[in-house]
């Protein structure tokens, strides 16, 4: 269990992952090569690709990100994959491959039956290599995920893959995010998604989809029996876009997570949503972040939670809900019994809207989750915080980063944590906390004995204070090891 602390939060995170590492190498599973960089000029680093092949019979899984081994090196790579019987999944990210390189790979999956999970994420492929990775899609029969994000593949490309979906029969998970497919390529995409029987995971984010695009897909969604979670995010579908979704989502039955965010929906596009969420019984994560949806919005949403029994995850963040948005959602989570994580976080809802929010968590028994960061919540909003945490039984992670608590807030918080006993998680930095407040919390951990991990950073706290909460934390995590 990582334990974050002021002073230790990056020296444990390296700790971490170096003892990660260590592991994963001496079992010889996965090697990260990912920097430093590679060089193919050389008939080392050739046999260094090649070394990956028919004579390694235990690695598993590659990474060779960020290493800019361009088209010479992917071919060394997919001469291995000709042969090699053990490799599943290649991380291949950030390397300079263009459609020459993609071509090389796309001929080694045409007979390589082991691997599962290519990424080829940020290499300008273009559409000439997506459809040369989209010929090899329509044989190959291993393959099941494949991750093609900032490949500059366009409509065309999109159209490439989409024709290959029409066949393929393994790819569970496509990744074509930020590579401006625009409505056309969504179009394409969504024609193959009313046959395909196979995909369940779609990432279309950053694509310019818009509205029309989203029409597209939502039509798709209407006959599409297996795609189970979907990303549109930064695609400008705007409220229309949002009202051809919230209608597919009536009928729809097998889409558990839908990610809307950065599309400007406003308070009419989620009231298009909150409408289908009441008769839709399948979704379970929504994300409408940064939509623009303001309080009018919250209230569309809040007024569907009512009657929802499905949705656990919800993200309004970022979308000026404000003290007045707060409690509307306040008093849906009074009555609703399904939602467990709700992201709350940078929408100014202030000390007032903290209290309405803390209100409901005396009475609410199924939320886990509660994100309020950066939402200028002050010493009198965290007092009203701490007064729901000492009855709460449920809630184990509290995010309040970047919010001015202070001293005095730092002191409710601390206070509450000594009769708390399910919280495990609390967030508190950039709040302005100095000795005084943090003290108050080191006392608390004297005789708490769930929390194991605390985020105190970017606060004025001394390092001998540090210290005396770190000792506590790590107390509480061999104390919940044991």
């Amino acid at each position: 269990m990582r334990v974050l602390t002021p002073s230790f939060c990056a020296r444990q995170q390296f700790v971490t992952v170096e003892m990660t590492t260590r592991h994963l190498f001496s079992s010889k599973t996965y090697i990260n090569a990912s920097p430093p960089p590679v060089s193919t000029d050389n008939e080392q680093s050739k046999t260094f690709f090649i070394a990956f092949g028919p004579y390694d019979t235990t690695l598993t899984a590659l990474d060779l990100g960020h290493n800019g081994i361009g088209d010479k090196g992917a071919q060394h790579i997919a001469d291995a994959l000709r042969t090699n019987t053990t490799l599943t999944a290649l991380h291949l990210e950030t390397n300079k491959i263009g459609a020459k390189g993609a071509q090389h790979i796309a001929h080694a999956l045409q007979t390589n039956t082991i691997l599962t999970s290519l990424n080829l994420n940020w290499n300008e492929i273009g559409a000439e290599g997506a459809k040369c990775i989209a010929d090899a899609l329509r044989t190959n029969t291993t393959l099941t995920a494949l991750h093609l994000r900032n490949t500059k593949i366009g409509a065309e490309g999109a159209q490439h893959i989409a024709d290959a979906l029409r066949m393929n029969t393994t790819l569970h998970a496509l990744h074509l995010g930020n590579n401006e497919i625009g409505n056309k390529g969504a179009q394409h995409i969504a024609d193959a998604l009313q046959t395909n029987t196979i995909l369940t995971s779609l990432n279309l984010n950053w694509n310019e989809i818009g509205a029309e695009g989203a029409k597209c897909i939502a039509d798709a969604l209407r006959t599409n029996t297996t795609l189970t979670a979907l990303e549109l995010n930064f695609n400008d579908i705007r409220a229309e876009g949002a009202q051809h979704i919230g209608d597919a989502l009536r009928v729809n039955t097998t889409l558990t997570a839908l990610n809307l965010g950065n599309n400007e929906i406003g308070a009419e596009g989620s009231q298009h949503i909150a409408d289908a969420l009441r008769t839709n019984r399948t979704l379970t994560a929504l994300n409408l972040g940064n939509d623009r949806i303001g309080a009018e919005g919250a209230q569309h949403i809040a007024d569907a939670l009512r009657t929802n029994t499905t949705l656990t995850t919800l993200s309004l963040t970022c979308n000026g809900v404000g003290a007045v948005g707060a409690q509307y959602i306040a008093d849906a989570l009074r009555r609703s019994t399904i939602l467990t994580a709700l992201d709350l976080g940078n929408n100014g809802i202030d000390d007032k809207g903290a209290q309405y929010i803390a209100d409901a968590l005396r009475t609410n028994t199924t939320l886990n989750t509660l994100n309020f960061n950066w939402s200028e919540i002050g010493g009198e909003g965290a007092q009203h915080i701490a007064d729901a945490l000492r009855t709460n039984t449920t809630l184990t992670r509290l995010d309040l980063q970047g919010d001015r608590i202070g001293d005095k807030g730092a002191q409710h918080i601390g206070d509450a944590l000594r009769r708390n006993t399910t919280l495990t998680t609390l967030s508190l930095n950039w709040n302005g906390i100095g000795t005084e407040g943090a003290q108050h919390i080191a006392d608390a951990l004297r005789t708490n004995i769930t929390l194991t991990t605390l985020d105190l950073g970017n606060n004025k706290i001394g390092a001998e204070m540090k210290q005396q909460i770190a000792n506590a934390l790590l107390r509480n995590v061999c104390v919940n090891l044991v």
